[in-house]
């Protein structure tokens, strides 16, 4: 089925790939074996924003959340100064599906649970979207992914999302410190949800706050935690919540 909160940028001239390296949190040399998970940071490390790097000849298409294509957009114009670059809006649509990957459509890189992605009309499956990403703990742009956010406490390692071998990236040396000199102290993780709140709800440990619940499906959730305090039975308004052994 066709994802309507997508859409898709085209980078298009010989070096878009070149150009791409030097913002995003990923190797652009993945797109060799296919779709490419990544994000744009701000200087300060923090998350601005996530997409699927698509190979498209020497072109890269960029499928991101609808909302934020236009300050990616505006962003990557500016970023490309001179370079012989266009960078333009597509009337492409994302089609998604479970199981193997049609004809020129791609894995989702992220978890296997999630699927193919397709660019070129391909016929997409319907399916519980929501639910997979809460039982292999994917955030979703706008949701757990906010502009507050630091990649790593998402999960960007285990995603498949940022690589530190490929060099600098904005953001890169705060992204860094944080994987090879702090033991992470927060984060997103999968938690077991009895009874249901509302997305952003607090999560308190006792008398003390210990995070905050997020999308919910089929009695999991998402929840970023305060790991020292996340021990035992939490609440979040009404719901009880527990860590996932």
């Amino acid at each position: 089925m066709a994802d309507e909160k997508r859409k898709v940028l085209r980078v298009r001239g010989a070096e878009a790939r070149d150009f791409l390296q030097g913002l995003v949190t990923n190797d652009v040399s993945g797109l060799d074996r296919g779709l490419v998970y990544t994000a744009l940071l701000t200087p300060q490390g923090k998350y601005l924003a996530d997409f699927f790097m698509v190979p498209e000849g020497e072109n890269v298409l960029l499928d991101l959340d609808a909302e934020l294509a236009p300050s990616v957009l505006q962003r990557l114009t500016m970023y490309k100064l001179r370079r012989p670059l266009e960078i333009e809006e597509t009337d492409l649509c994302v089609s998604r599906g479970i199981g193997e990957p049609p004809e020129g459509a791609f894995a989702d890189p992220r978890h296997g649970s999630l699927g193919w992605r397709g660019y070129a009309g391909q016929t997409g499956e319907s399916a519980d979207w929501e639910a997979l990403r809460v039982a292999a703990c994917v955030p979703e742009t706008g949701v757990e992914l906010t502009p507050d956010t630091f990649i790593l406490e998402a999960g960007f390692e285990r995603l498949h999302g940022v690589d530190f071998r490929k060099g600098c990236f904005v953001g890169q040396e705060v992204t860094a410190r944080m994987k090879h000199k702090t033991e992470l102290r927060k984060g997103l993780v999968t938690v077991e949800v009895e009874g249901n709140a509302p997305v952003g709800t607090e999560i308190m440990a006792g008398e003390k706050p210990a995070g905050t619940l997020y999308t919910q499906a089929e009695g999991r959730g998402i929840a970023y935690l305060r790991f020292d305090r996340a021990k035992e039975d939490m609440r979040a308004g009404d719901a009880v919540v527990r860590m996932v052994s």
